[in-house]
């Protein structure tokens, strides 16, 4: 089970999400608040994997909260700005999202938070992340043009003679540097900065 905390300061948006997400992929809520001081106290003592954060919120802001949660953090909010994106994930956030994406997005982007992983909503992430200058190495920039043409870890491995674990791990770490919660995205980001 993924131990979620939702912090939401408006009670209806807080708790249709709580009633939402509970039970979905393995999720299990054991916390709903309306302040970022509530999320950052409940955090120490009840430990969740991810805490489902809104950024406008009173007193402190879900922004200036981030740091001081002990878990993975997942942004929900309704503030599509460059600014607010880059702040929050370089506050450390895993993932990013706009109020009104899909359940399953949700979803996935609580288990890719609580594996460690990045999400950014596919609406935003090309834009956001085209700001973004990540150093892909040259091995990097072989292994992604293999991916936009839909070759498997196995088939890359091949292709550059390298063995399918390392073609995995060139393949983890594209992700993580474009921000990319999956190849499609990760190709869809690529295509939009020229990188393929």
């Amino acid at each position: 089970m993924t131990r979620v905390i939702v912090v939401d300061d408006h009670p209806v948006v807080r708790e249709g999400l709580v009633a939402a997400i509970s039970g979905r992929n393995g999720i299990e809520v054991v916390g709903a608040f309306g302040s970022a001081e509530e999320a950052i106290a409940a955090s120490a003592r009840l430990r969740p994997d991810v805490v489902v954060l809104d950024i406008e919120l009173p007193q402190m802001s879900g922004l200036d909260a981030i740091p001081h949660l002990n878990s993975a953090v997942v942004v929900l909010t309704a503030y599509e700005s460059e600014e607010d994106i880059d702040r929050a994930l370089r506050a450390g956030a895993k993932g990013y999202l706009l109020k009104g994406a899909p359940l399953d997005e949700i979803a996935r982007a609580i288990d890719a938070a609580a594996r460690g992983e990045s999400y950014v909503d596919p609406r935003l992430a090309g834009r956001v992340m085209s700001h973004r200058s990540p150093r892909l190495t040259m091995r990097e920039r072989e292994v992604l043009k293999l991916v936009a043409d839909g070759r498997s870890n196995k088939e890359i491995g091949t292709r550059l003679r390298i063995s399918e674990r390392t073609a995995k791990f060139h393949v983890t770490a594209i992700l993580t540097k474009l921000g990319a919660a999956n190849r499609a995205q990760a190709v869809a980001i690529a295509k939009e900065r020229r990188l393929v």
